[in-house]
């Protein structure tokens, strides 16, 4: 289980009408949000890793402290919601530095894991994580199916865990074999476009072919009361609010209806036989 912590004005399908520099004035609405989403997860039991951007952190760092007091694993994903292939080397390296630090004099604990911003990784990427002693990224697809998605070289259907460098592992976001096809099945716009029951079979399946399973949820995902945003594009309009009335029981449904861990766990369990 994982989740993206985030406030709805960050969104990439909103950024063509909320500019950056509107973000302090606007309704901020992530922690009402996410506390529902603990509550929630404290009445099944779940634990889950939360990659936190860092703006958020620093305006609601009680949130974050609560986080980490309820046991949830703590990881990054990055400062300013930048999407990586749009950055410089040193811009990214500038930008998740920011966020791990202050995550980590925040909880004290240590942040190893790292989620691009609309999944926008690259290759280039990754070289710039390990440096910064992240262990792991999750941030690929098997497949790509989102004009956004970033690519990572090495991936393919079936394989959840790669080591793509030395000691530093990528756990993608999951998939489900449709036709002879990877269909993204790890949440966001397909967790509520498609019938709960729908989606629900589709992660039967990919547990039945022995594989984990990784999903992921932004705490606006279960806000239908969020502010609504004039002047989008009609498909960016769709993929941000269709369903959102739905996301709170369907994100309580699944908490039920499976088990669920944090992301280094499914790491130390799925983790391959190291490279020479």
């Amino acid at each position: 289980m994982s989740i993206d912590v985030e406030d709805w004005f960050q969104v990439e399908n909103l950024k063509a009408v909320v500019e950056r520099n509107t973000w302090d004035s606007r309704d901020l609405r992530v922690e009402r949000n996410t506390d529902r989403m603990l509550t929630q997860m404290a009445h099944h039991g779940v634990k889950s890793t939360c990659f936190i951007l860092g703006w958020c952190a620093e305006k609601k760092p009680a949130l974050i402290k609560r986080i980490a007091a309820a046991g949830h694993e703590i990881a990054s994903h990055g400062y300013g919601h930048e999407l990586v292939y749009n950055l410089k080397p040193h811009e990214f390296k500038a930008d998740i530095e920011r966020s791990k630090k202050f995550l980590e004099d925040l909880t004290g604990q240590q942040v190893k894991g790292y989620r691009a911003p609309s999944f926008s990784i690259t290759d280039w990427s990754i070289d710039v994580l390990q440096s910064l002693g992240f262990e792991y990224d999750s941030s690929a697809f098997p497949t790509v199916a989102h004009d956004r998605y970033g690519k990572l070289t090495g991936m393919s259907p079936g394989v959840p865990v790669v080591e793509i460098r030395k000691g530093f592992y990528e756990v993608c976001v999951s998939c489900v074999n449709v036709a002879g096809k990877g269909v993204p099945w790890g949440g966001g716009g397909y967790f509520r476009l498609f019938p709960y029951t729908l989606f629900r079979a589709g992660i039967k399946k990919i547990l039945r072919s022995g594989q984990p399973y990784v999903f992921y949820i932004h705490p606006w995902e279960i806000d239908p009361g969020q502010p609504r945003v004039s002047g989008l594009k009609r498909s960016h309009a769709f993929r941000h609010y269709v369903n959102l009335s739905r996301g709170e029981k369907r994100f309580n449904n699944l908490l039920r209806d499976f088990n669920w861990t944090t992301m280094s766990d499914l790491l130390s369990r799925w983790k391959p036989a190291p490279k020479p």
